[in-house]
C-alpha cells in the first residue's frame, strides 16, 4: 500500500487536455452538461407537478429506454461506418432542436404529460447515437495510457454538471418558470456543435471487404465480439446490477416532499438529492490522479459497486427515519449519495478504460452503443422499477432494498466469473491511432 500511495497522483491528471481535439470535446461539454442537467431536473419536476404521481416520473424512464436502446446500438454501428466527426455534427444539431420543442411545450402550456414524455424519447434517440460516437472517437485522439485520465477528466465533467444543473434549476425556479430551464439548454447545445465542427476528420478505419455495414449485421457483429469477451461482458453485467437495483433517482421528487416537507413542485430540497451523488462523483474526479496506477481494474470496479449499494441501503434508512421536515436526516441522505456517487464515478471510469482498451476501433462504435444502453438504459430501468416498487412499499423499502440486492448480485457475479476479477488494465490495450 505505501508504495502504491507514493507512486500515484492525488489530483486529476490532466495531461489528455493537452490534446486540441480532446480539450475542444471537453470544454463544450463543461458548458453543455448544465444545460442537459436543467432538462434532466426539469423532466421528473414537470411530470410530478402535472400528476402528483410517481409513476409518471418513473415511466419517464421507460420512455427513455426505448430510443436508447434502438439508436445506442444502431448508433454505434453507424459511427463505425462513417467519419465520427459528421456524425457528431448531426446529433448534436438534433440535441438542440429536441430542446426547442421541449421548451415550446412548456412555454405554451400545453401541460400534457405524454407530450413531454415523447419529446424526451425523440432527445434520447439523438443522445443514444451521439455519445458512443464521441466515446468511440476518444482513442483515436488520445495513446492507451492517458485513456484513465481521460475518462476520470470527462466523468468529472459531467458530475459537475450534474451538480451546477440541479441547483441552478432549484434556486432558478423561485423566479421563473420550467420553460426558461429547457430554454437554457437549448442555447447551451450551440457548444457542442460549434466543438464537433473545429474538429479533425475521424473516418473510418476499415475499408473494402472488412468495412462495417449500416444494418444488423454490424450490430450482430458486435454482440458476437462481445459474448466471447468475458471481462468486457461483466463490465456490463455488474453495472446493470448496480444501476437497476440501486438507483433510485425517481424517488427524490416524493422524498423531498414527503419524507422532508420540500414543496410538490421541486424546490431546494429535491435539488439537494438530485445533486448529490454528483457532488461526491467530481470529488473522486478531483482526487483521481491514483486511478492510472491501478492494475487489477475489476477487482475495484466491484469494490466501488458494493460501496455504491451500502451507499444506498444507508440513504433509503435515513430517509425513512426523516420526520417530514427538513431535518439533519435531510443532510445524512445528501452524504449517503454523495459517497454513492463517489463509487460510482471509479467504477464508471475503469469500466469505460477496459472497454476502450479490449476493442479494435472497427468495433469501437458498436461496442461503445452497447455501452451506453447498459449506462444509460439501466437507470432508467430502475426508474421505472423503483416508481412502481415506491407505490407498492413506500421510499424507504424500494431504496434500502435496492441497494441490499446491489451487494448481494455484484459479489455473486464475481464470484461467478473469477476471470473478472483477475482482470489487469492494459493487458487488452492496443496503440494509439493518430
Amino acid at each position: 500500500m505505501a508504495r502504491f500511495l507514493s507512486g500515484s497522483r492525488v489530483f486529476a491528471d490532466t495531461t489528455p487536455l493537452r490534446t486540441p481535439d480532446f480539450r475542444r470535446l471537453w470544454l463544450a461539454g463543461a458548458v453543455t452538461v448544465i444545460g442537459a442537467n436543467l432538462t434532466i431536473f426539469a423532466v421528473p419536476v414537470q411530470l410530478y407537478a402535472l400528476t402528483e404521481n410517481s409513476f409518471y416520473v418513473g415511466l419517464s424512464g421507460l420512455f427513455a429506454l426505448v430510443p436508447l436502446i434502438v439508436f445506442g446500438l444502431w448508433g454505434g454501428a453507424w459511427a463505425d461506418a462513417m467519419d465520427r466527426r459528421v456524425l457528431l455534427i448531426i446529433t448534436s444539431c438534433g440535441l438542440a432542436a429536441a430542446s426547442v420543442l421541449l421548451w415550446l411545450q412548456s412555454a405554451l402550456a400545453l401541460d400534457n404529460v405524454w407530450v413531454v414524455l415523447c419529446l424526451l424519447s425523440v432527445q434520447q434517440g439523438f443522445f443514444a447515437v451521439n455519445s458512443p460516437t464521441r466515446a468511440a472517437a476518444i482513442p483515436r485522439m488520445l495513446p492507451a495510457e492517458q485513456l484513465p485520465a481521460a475518462n476520470a477528466l470527462n466523468m468529472t465533467v459531467m458530475q459537475f454538471g450534474a451538480i451546477v444543473g440541479p441547483l441552478l434549476a432549484g434556486l432558478m425556479l423561485r423566479w421563473v418558470d420550467l420553460s426558461t430551464l429547457y430554454l437554457i439548454d437549448a442555447i447551451t447545445c450551440l457548444a457542442p456543435i460549434l466543438a464537433t465542427i473545429r474538429l479533425a476528420p475521424i473516418p473510418t478505419s476499415a475499408t473494402g471487404e472488412g468495412a462495417p455495414g449500416w444494418g444488423l449485421g454490424a450490430v450482430l457483429a458486435g454482440f458476437r465480439y462481445l459474448a466471447g469477451n468475458q471481462v468486457v461482458l461483466m463490465s456490463f453485467v455488474v453495472d446493470l446490477i448496480a444501476m437497476i437495483f440501486g438507483m433510485p433517482r425517481a424517488l427524490f421528487p416524493q422524498m423531498a416532499h414527503e419524507s422532508f416537507g420540500g414543496p410538490v413542485d421541486g424546490g431546494t430540497t429535491m435539488a439537494l438529492l438530485a445533486a448529490a451523488m454528483s457532488v461526491g462523483a467530481v470529488a473522486g474526479g478531483v482526487f483521481s490522479g491514483w486511478l492510472p496506477a491501478i492494475r487489477r481494474q475489476g477487482l475495484a470496479v466491484v469494490v466501488a459497486i458494493v460501496v455504491w449499494g451500502l451507499a444506498m441501503v444507508g440513504f433509503g434508512v435515513a430517509g425513512g427515519l426523516a420526520n417530514g421536515t427538513a431535518s439533519a436526516m435531510l443532510w445524512i441522505c445528501v452524504v449517503f449519495l454523495a459517497v454513492g456517487g463517489a463509487a460510482d464515478m471509479v467504477s464508471a471510469a475503469f469500466r469505460t478504460t477496459i472497454l476502450q482498451e479490449a476493442a479494435s476501433d472497427e468495433l469501437r462504435g458498436r461496442l461503445q452503443g452497447v455501452f451506453l444502453v447498459v449506462v444509460a438504459g439501466g437507470p432508467r430501468l430502475a426508474d421505472t422499477a423503483h416508481g412502481a416498487a415506491a407505490a407498492a412499499v413506500g421510499t424507504t423499502v424500494a431504496a434500502a432494498g435496492g441497494g441490499v440486492l446491489v451487494v448481494v448480485g455484484v459479489v455473486l457475479a464475481a464470484l461467478l466469473v473469477p476471470a473478472f476479477l483477475r482482470y489487469r488494465g492494459g493487458s487488452a490495450g492496443r496503440p494509439h491511432q493518430p
